[in-house]
């Protein structure tokens, strides 16, 4: 009998006696504590933040130095991204040949479900590690068997191998409509190789702090991204939407803001490395307080739980206007700003003005 309270994949995972993190956030995934998976031969820890809990799996898998993960097969998608170290991955099918890349920090990829990936460290001398996110949590609610999912050997994939030779080949952008039917520039593939240093962005006009975004998809699957960079010393609107988002810190340092509405608000520290979640339809808001832009990495759930289904009467409720903020926001800014001997570059205008917008200078 299911215990009361408790997912299928929580079961599971507890199962393992491999370490769960849990609450709002992860300071640091470079130095979180991690046990030994005896099933993967590894050391990993599991990481099931408020607003994840039976949607979205985020894991954390260190390879040692020279050394070679045991090959790994999961039924469904798996996106990683590199937290620490360089190093090379080996994907293959079982009709196909394998194919690998060269990884370093910062990058991120996606290997299909179905296909086998084999992960190594290149240095000889310092460890590297691996943050997966995926839907395990969700499929294991439809079929209550983690061997149904954990190298199965039913090659199940959407793909034809023989289009494997370009599977890690240079990502293309599209343009792709937005909710609302606005075009938005997309970028389609299955490697980027540093989101510390990616480039290749647009304006993200309506959610503040003259900020920029790229949106990231993956041919034939259901996990998507979108990074926001914004500046030094500026901060992002509050917004809200539903649960399952895991939120990484590529580069910067400051802060977020997160509530549900009317609660109490809880303030979480960031820098490189830093994981947070945002729990259902709480608001959140991303404040910059380091010498340099700052970078947030989203990995998005399933679209169902993306607020595209929810019938909201007015959807101006799920974002606070700068004007319409709370004075307390505005005030703790500040005062963490003085900490770090600075002031805020926010326009006292977008204060005044909900219709304020930066200037992108001819962008």
């Amino acid at each position: 009998m299911a215990e009361p309270g408790k997912y299928a994949y929580d079961r599971w995972v507890d199962s393992l006696g491999v370490p769960v993190h849990r609450g709002y956030f992860v300071e640091d995934l470079r130095t979180v504590p991690l046990g030994k998976w005896d099933q993967r031969e590894a050391d990993s820890c599991f990481i099931q933040l408020n607003g994840a809990e039976g949607i979205t799996e985020v894991r954390v898998t260190e390879i040692p130095p020279g050394g070679t993960l045991k090959p790994w097969t999961l039924a469904i998608d798996e996106t990683m991204y590199i937290v620490s170290g360089r190093g090379m991955t080996t994907v293959r099918h079982s009709e196909g040949p394998g194919r690998s890349f060269e990884w370093q920090k910062n990058a991120l990829f996606m290997i299909p479900g179905g296909y086998t990936a084999e992960l190594s460290n290149m240095s000889g001398t310092e460890p590297a590690r691996v943050m997966s996110y995926n839907y395990m949590p969700l499929a294991m609610t439809v079929v209550d068997n983690a061997k149904y999912f954990l190298n199965n050997p039913f090659a199940y994939t959407r793909r034809e191998p023989s289009t494997d030779e370009n599977m890690y080949a240079e990502a293309k952008v599209q343009t792709a409509d937005a909710p609302g039917g606005m075009p938005r520039q997309v970028w389609y593939g299955n490697f980027f190789p540093d989101m510390k240093g990616w480039d290749k962005l647009v304006p993200f006009k309506g959610r503040g702090a003259g900020g920029h975004v790229v949106f990231i998809r993956y041919p034939e699957s259901n996990i998507t991204n979108h990074m926001s960079v914004f500046p030094s010393r500026t901060y992002k609107k509050a917004h809200r939407h539903g649960p399952g988002r895991a939120i990484v810190i590529p580069d910067g340092e400051g802060f977020s803001v997160m509530w549900e509405e009317g609660k109490d608000k809880v303030v979480i520290p960031w820098h490189e490395g830093s994981l947070f979640t945002p729990p259902d339809k709480w608001f959140h808001q991303h404040f910059n307080v380091g010498a340099i832009p700052a970078r947030y990495l989203a990995f998005h759930p399933p679209a169902q739980f993306a607020g595209y289904s929810e019938k909201v009467e007015d959807r101006r409720r799920d974002q606070i206007e700068y004007p319409q903020e709370e004075p307390w926001i505005r005030e703790k800014f500040a005062a963490e700003l003085k900490g770090h001997g600075t002031t805020s570059i926010m326009p006292e205008q977008a204060y005044k003005d909900e219709n304020f917008e930066w200037d992108y200078k001819g962008e």
